[in-house]
């Protein structure tokens, strides 16, 4: 991260050689957790910026993107999902976009840092206008050790809105994770991940198939999305099921018509799929 009076960069990595700047009007706080560091400025174009140990987490501008596909391409995949887990996603969007369908009866939200939550609520309130709901549960620790005391079958949607595969987020990204949410979903349950860049991550991307295929989730697709302010402005997820079956979406029951939704709908849908070609190619290097 490099911060000058005027400009916040995020640079990538010195092997992509990329990076992405957004111009700041003021910083309005900064703090150090128990387990990273964690900055909101106010841009100029983009509105309010959270930032994580120096890397883009969202911004109020176009974190719609990101929090739409994250939750609905799953929840209009499972047949009838109800009880639904979100790993990490303290910003809350992710959990107010799960909580927009009547069917769910149960969302557990377990994200290790409970400051990433309150500090959302104050400069995000936008997206955490769910967070009252009799439906929606909140449980400030470890993702990790969570899933690995989940009881078998219990859930129907894991949804793994994290960080990078570094520092808290890194086991989140393997084997182990992995077989533990095999275990803990029903036979037709489904995983969802962010999983990073395919043009500027691909060996990220790349290791998480492997994993997930080695810890029982055999079957695996990659929805792709724009994201201007994370690295390439090209995103992905990685949606995965114990069978093919498990994947396929519910296409004449997609309805959004009551969701009040920005972005996501069946066409959207079906265009994230589209690259599934390119990708699958790309999984095989």
């Amino acid at each position: 991260m490099v911060l000058d009076e005027q400009w916040f960069t995020e640079i990538d990595s010195d092997d992509s050689g990329y990076a992405m700047s957004l111009k700041i009007k003021e910083k309005l706080h900064e703090e150090r957790t128990p387990y990273q560091l964690i900055e909101v400025y106010e841009t100029q174009t983009f509105g309010t910026l959270l930032v994580i140990d120096g890397c883009v987490m969202l911004t109020s501008r176009d974190n719609f993107l990101y929090h739409e596909m994250m939750s609905h391409p799953a929840l209009f995949t499972h047949p009838a999902p109800k009880r639904v887990v979100i790993i990490g996603g303290g910003d809350c969007g992710t959990l107010r976009e799960v909580l927009r369908h009547p069917g769910i009866e149960h969302v557990l939200q377990v994200e290790i840092d409970e400051r990433v939550t309150r500090l959302s609520e104050r400069f995000f309130p936008e997206l955490c206008t769910a967070n009252t709901d009799p439906r929606a549960e909140f449980h400030f620790d470890d993702g990790i050790a969570w899933m690995r005391e989940a009881p078998a079958g219990s859930v129907d949607v894991i949804i793994v809105d994290s960080t990078d595969p570094f520092g808290p987020a890194e086991g989140l990204f393997g084997r182990d994770f992995y077989g533990n949410c095999a275990r803990a979903l029903g036979n037709e349950g489904l995983l969802v991940q962010q999983s990073e860049s395919p043009l500027l991550h691909l060996e990220i991307l790349q290791s998480m198939h492997r994993e997930m295929h080695a810890a029982g989730l055999g079957h695996r697709r990659i929805l792709n999305f724009p994201q201007p302010t994370y690295p390439s402005g090209w995103w992905c997820a990685t949606l995965a099921g114990k069978h093919a079956g498990a994947l396929e979406p519910r296409w004449e029951g997609i309805d959004t018509t009551a969701l009040d939704l920005r972005y996501y709908n069946a066409a959207i849908h079906r265009g994230a799929l589209a690259c599934a070609n390119f990708m699958d190619d790309a999984l095989k290097r």
